[in-house]
């Protein structure tokens, strides 16, 4: 099995909208950090689990993150889940790809007039 694409696999978590509350609070916490010279903290966990019998996996992924303010910090944090397949290229969303062609010219199941 070749290792999971770990940008491809962080970008397909929750249809691309955890990426985005990464760099938000990489962003929040770093500014915190330089404003108030005190220390922050970015946490991602990752949990999985099979679904049935198949060869998906559901995905718990939380986002944890404190940011620190003038007179103290503030916490937040996210837990989500998303399936996602275990193939030969690693962890996928799909467990094929979906804009491949079903059929070739060959195997069509119509034949052209």
């Amino acid at each position: 099995m070749k290792p999971t694409d770990v940008a491809e696999f962080i970008n397909s978590l929750n249809a691309s909208i955890f990426t985005q509350q990464v760099g938000t609070a990489l962003s929040n916490v770093a500014a915190g950090v330089v404003e108030h010279n005190k220390q922050g903290e970015v946490t991602l966990k990752f949990k999985m689990k099979r679904i049935g019998e198949s060869n998906q996996v559901a995905i718990t992924h939380t986002l944890d993150f404190v940011e620190p303010t003038k007179r103290g910090k503030r916490r937040e944090d996210t837990t989500l889940d998303t399936p996602m397949y275990v193939t030969g290229n690693g962890l996928e969303l799909f467990q094929t790809d979906p804009t491949a062609q079903l059929f070739n010219r060959e195997q069509a199941p119509v034949v052209p007039r």
